[in-house]
């Protein structure tokens, strides 16, 4: 049986493909949660690893929950309302956690429709490269539902409040263009270039060296939960081990006989 996640390497870039086409790459079983659980920190202990690409196989970068499963009232979607608050705690919302402490960065390749909780997915990696057929949707509430998963965390932060809204309250589906208006993707590429750029990209972050990748990816998140004078501060206890760190030596070496 096929890994619920692909992980491939090339060089010092780990890209992470949802390998379950036939269920829409859904995110909402345990062994998709366990997989990106398992991927997150392996890549954190692994230093080689430094930067990472995340995409969809198929049509479809991820339709979140099991839909189908919910119609059904099968898995979590049959329990009783005390015992499936648990089931969210103890069962997706572990990806939100699990990727707030991603200490490598990740890039989202949208290669398709990016739907509830795989919307909310997107917007939990630093940056989105969205496929001219990508398209977004905070679906929850066209389902009598709302963000389960951490999207009402992770979307205001990303495009702001009011964009936020609009797609939280209406469910309403946008394409890459829109999303690109919005910013909530960095570009849109030709489909077909989809992963060609989001390695072009992955290689640009690649060429840093990992520890200071790590810890400037650390800084931003604090300055996104933090206030600016928690971020000073670990930016003053973080710069010393990067003044000490060889590849700072080396860079600046090489920047002296440039």
């Amino acid at each position: 049986m096929n890994a619920p996640v692909d992980v491939s390497t090339s060089g010092s870039i780990q890209l992470w493909t949802i390998d379950l086409p036939e269920a829409g790459n859904a995110i909402s079983s345990p062994d998709v949660i366990a997989a990106i659980e398992a991927n997150i920190d392996a890549a954190n202990r692994d230093n080689a690893v430094r930067a990472i690409i995340l995409t969809g196989r198929g049509k479809i970068f991820s339709a979140g929950g099991n839909v189908k499963e919910m119609a059904d009232h099968r898995g979590m979607f049959g329990l009783a309302p005390i015992d499936q608050r648990r089931a969210y705690i103890d069962g997706i919302q572990r990806i939100p956690r699990a990727m707030s402490r991603l200490e490598v960065p990740i890039v989202a390749a949208v290669n398709g429709a990016a739907i509830g909780a795989g919307c909310d997915l997107a917007m939990m990696c630093d940056i989105r490269i969205a496929s001219e057929r990508a398209s977004f949707a905070e679906s929850f509430v066209q389902l009598g539902l709302i963000p389960g998963d951490g999207g009402s965390w992770f979307l205001p932060r990303a495009i702001g409040y009011s964009r936020a809204a609009e797609l939280t309250f209406t469910g309403d589906r946008i394409d890459a263009a829109t999303a690109l208006d919005w910013g909530l993707v960095s570009s849109v590429v030709a489909h077909e270039d989809l992963l060609a750029e989001a390695h072009t990209l992955a290689e640009r972050i690649a060429a840093n060296p990992p520890h200071a990748l790590r810890m400037a990816k650390r800084l931003l998140q604090e300055s996104i939960t933090g206030t600016m004078e928690s971020t000073l501060s670990m930016a003053a206890a973080m710069q010393p081990l990067a003044h000490h760190d060889t590849a700072h030596h080396e860079r600046i070496a090489k920047w002296k006989t440039s």
